[in-house]
């Protein structure tokens, strides 16, 4: 495995490779000392850097993901909620098919391995609320807040 980390605005995110796919995207309390680097590393950095600049509202990078069938359910379908918007864990439930699963989903976000890219912060409370987030409330509601305010035209 490959790894790097990225400063941003608020806060490093360590991003991290293995046999030419991204595996891990996520915010960190601190940068690491061994920088790696590879043609996906570095395009891993471009599109987030892009998408920070309010340039860039899809990901385009080969993942891979290891979570259970349920987690991999829930992964897939995070990255079908458009950008700038957000959708409660009751909803998401609905949409994998396991209404009664909200749970279970908001688990499955917190164990979400490539954040950003698969963009759980998009998952709010069915009262709109903001709930959970692995990388901390606070980088929740600034990603939903700048997407609100960043929406590439």
């Amino acid at each position: 495995m490959k790894e790097t980390w990225l400063k941003t605005e608020i806060g490093p995110i360590h991003i991290a490779e293995e046999n030419g796919k991204l595996v891990a995207c996520n915010f960190c309390q601190t940068v690491g000392e061994k920088q790696e680097s590879s043609p996906l590393l570095e395009e891993a950095k471009k599109q987030i850097q892009e998408y920070f600049a309010g340039k860039r509202e899809q990901f385009s990078l080969p993942i891979q993901t290891k979570g259970t069938a349920f987690q991999e359910s829930v992964w897939q379908e995070l990255q079908k909620i458009p950008y700038g918007t957000s959708i409660s864990y009751s909803e998401l439930a609905k949409r994998i098919g396991n209404p009664k699963a909200a749970r279970a989903v908001g688990m499955a976000n917190h164990n979400n391995p490539i954040g950003i890219i698969i963009p759980c912060h998009r998952v709010i409370g069915k009262n709109g609320k903001l709930i959970g987030y692995a990388g901390g409330m606070d980088k929740k509601e600034y990603l939903l807040e700048f997407e609100k305010k960043k929406k590439v035209r």
